[in-house]
C-alpha cells in the first residue's frame, strides 16, 4: 500500500549522519543521495529525508511517527543507543508495550529535526 515515506530536514548532512547510523542497526542502507535528499531502503527506496522543495523550514508532524521493523530485541536496543549517540533524543526507551501486544518490544526516538521514529519487534527474544 505505501511505496515510501519522506520526512523533512533542515540539515541534510546532520540527518544523514543520524540515519546512516540508525538504519545500519536495522539492515537498511543508503541507496542514493544528493545535496537536498537521501534515500534509504533494502532493495528499493523505503524512506527519504529531504529539504523542503518550497524553500520553507522543515517541521515535524505532531502525533506522527514511523515504525521500522526490527528482527529482535537486541536490534531495537542497538537502534535506540545509536539514535541517542547520533543526535537523536529519547521518546520512549526500549521495552515491552503490553497495551499493544504481549510481545510488542519497541523504542521511540526523535531524529535531529524532531521527526519521531520507532524500532519494533514482536519477537520474545
Amino acid at each position: 500500500m505505501i511505496d515510501h515515506i519522506s520526512v523533512g530536514t533542515n540539515d541534510i548532512e546532520q540527518a544523514r549522519r543520524f540515519y546512516d547510523a540508525v538504519f545500519a542497526e536495522l539492515g537498511i542502507r543508503l541507496l542514493s543521495s544528493g545535496d537536498r535528499s537521501a534515500d534509504y531502503g533494502v532493495s528499493s527506496i523505503l524512506f527519504s529525508i529531504e529539504t523542503p522543495v518550497d524553500g520553507m523550514k522543515a517541521s515535524s508532524g505532531n502525533g506522527t511517527h514511523i515504525a521500522f521493523a526490527a528482527g529482535n530485541r537486541v536490534i531495537v536496543d542497538a537502534f535506540y543507543r545509536s539514535a541517542l549517540a547520533h543526535g537523536g533524543s529519547d521518546a520512549g526507551a526500549p521495552g515491552v508495550r503490553p497495551k499493544y501486544d504481549a510481545h510488542y518490544y519497541a523504542a521511540f526516538v526523535f531524529d535531529p529535526d524532531g521527526n519521531k521514529i520507532e524500532a519494533v519487534t514482536r519477537s520474545s527474544k
